[in-house]
């Protein structure tokens, strides 16, 4: 029975709509992931627990975690009937709380051995403020030999939970932070800070030298920018810094100690634009300097989000050359820690 024409027609386009089906699966990408920023606790030093974390990175991909404390615990004050659910909850402020370390070493030294290794654990219990806290990094370092990777994220500039910790505000340029960078090269150590370039209404890199000066005065030391100093608390005020692509962009030049963390607030509206869409000038950054960027999560704590926040970067992560994106996704994370642990991680 011979076929109509219409019918030929039909199957010509189901077998072309097929094909480039097909096609589009062929070139799509996946993705294997390190994070780069995540807290294994939240203000109140809790957590969901390691077993949520690791079935979180199965069923997502990531391999490799940085795991570190939350270096202040936030205050249930007197005067609240109802316990605060963040740090900016109430007015009551936020204390050093060294101990956040020990819960880190804690939860990865319970882990068999084979599931140590995908977990990166940083020191952040200590006050940025105290020139005491580099002999309180090395004690935990001499206390826990071989588990620490690095250190942060150190809390200085940090939008109102600056104002709610007690004491000083802290620098990421001050004193006490010279003598931990010190530390840092010395043990080989890279160093995570969150130092906000401005504040949230000044339209100019305000505190820019804050982070600039230990960049230039350090250059043995390999410190991570968390979220290149922006933060959401900022973009509520600001929506977007002009000044910092211009401001970047020099730095990486100027600083081949630089790292920087791609985390949740850089996603939007920087990397990506209102329509979801990658820009031009930030994926041009990025392949100019396809080792110095890396993605986290910042979850804090809970890890049922954990999958969605490394994901969303996906669109972005497919508009760079497959192997600049491979390396933004996962392995530049992994090329920045301690030489023996790079080399156990190959």
């Amino acid at each position: 029975m011979p076929i109509c024409r219409r019918t030929l027609v039909s199957l010509y386009r189901l077998s072309l709509a097929c094909l480039l089906m097909c096609a589009g699966a062929a070139h799509a990408r996946e993705y294997t992931y390190s994070d780069a920023h995540l807290h294994y606790v939240d203000f109140f030093q809790e957590s969901a627990g390691m077993p949520k974390l690791l079935t979180a990175m199965k069923e997502n991909s990531i391999e490799h975690v940085m795991i570190s404390g939350i270096p202040v615990a936030k205050k249930w004050h007197e005067d609240e009937p109802k316990r605060p659910r963040y740090y900016a909850g109430d007015d009551a402020d936020a204390y050093w709380y060294s101990a956040t370390d020990v819960i880190v070493a804690d939860a990865v030294q319970k882990l068999p051995i084979e599931q140590r290794g995908h977990f990166h654990p940083f020191l952040s219990g200590f006050n940025p403020n105290d020139k005491n806290s580099a002999a309180h990094i090395q004690r935990m370092l001499d206390l826990y030999p071989g588990l620490w990777q690095g250190i942060g994220e150190v809390f200085t500039r940090h939008d109102d939970l600056t104002a709610l910790t007690s004491g000083d505000t802290p620098r990421a340029n001050n004193e006490a932070m010279t003598r931990i960078y010190h530390l840092a090269a010395e043990n080989d150590l890279p160093v995570m800070v969150h130092s906000n370039i401005t504040s949230k209404r000044e339209k100019n890199p305000l505190y820019l030298q804050e982070i600039e000066q230990p960049l230039r005065n350090h250059p043995h030391t390999r410190i991570i920018w968390a979220h290149a100093g922006t933060s959401a608390e900022i973009h509520r005020h600001q929506t977007q810094l002009d000044f910092l692509l211009p401001t970047l962009s020099r730095m990486l030049e100027a600083y081949p100690n630089l790292y920087v963390d791609l985390s949740w607030s850089m996603l939007t509206p920087y990397l990506l634009d209102e329509q979801g869409k990658p820009r031009a000038e930030w994926l041009a950054l990025v392949e100019r300097h396809p080792e110095r960027f890396m993605l986290g999560s910042d979850v804090v704590g809970r890890f049922d989000k954990l999958g969605k926040e490394m994901h969303s970067f996906k669109p972005f992560l497919d508009a760079l050359p497959a192997d600049v994106a491979q390396k933004v996704a996962r392995d530049n994370f992994l090329a920045i820690l301690p030489r023996t642990v790079v080399k156990s991680a190959q």
